[in-house]
């Protein structure tokens, strides 16, 4: 990975990160103010999305953004939300972090 391909794949989780921020501020008092910046959001974070794909191709772009929002996203409904997982969500989340983790690296441990 190309430090300018660290670099938009940092800004497109930064973006994401605020749109999921705001999304759940919305679902908590809605407004067409939040609901507007959340759209602009993602709409900004997918165009980010868009240049990874050409960059890296779609597999590898989007199984290394959707494991890092992953992780990062259930960190900030932990953390600022305080939103609580089960112990069997808990088990999804890991499963679903290792599971992209064998896609993103399956093609390099196969030799493709």
């Amino acid at each position: 990975m190309t430090l300018f391909g660290f670099l938009q794949l940092a800004a497109s989780t930064v973006i994401f990160l605020l749109a999921a921020a705001c999304a759940k501020s919305w679902a908590l008092a809605p407004g067409l103010p939040k609901l507007v910046l959340t759209l602009v959001l993602y709409s900004a974070g997918n165009l980010v999305m868009l240049r990874l794909v050409r960059e890296f191709g779609m597999a590898s772009a989007f199984s290394l953004s959707a494991v890092i929002q992953l992780v990062a996203i259930n960190v900030i409904a932990l953390a600022f939300f305080g939103e609580r997982l089960s112990v069997v969500q808990s088990g999804g989340v890991v499963l679903a972090i290792l599971a992209v983790g064998l896609i993103t690296l399956g093609p390099q441990a196969g030799g493709q």
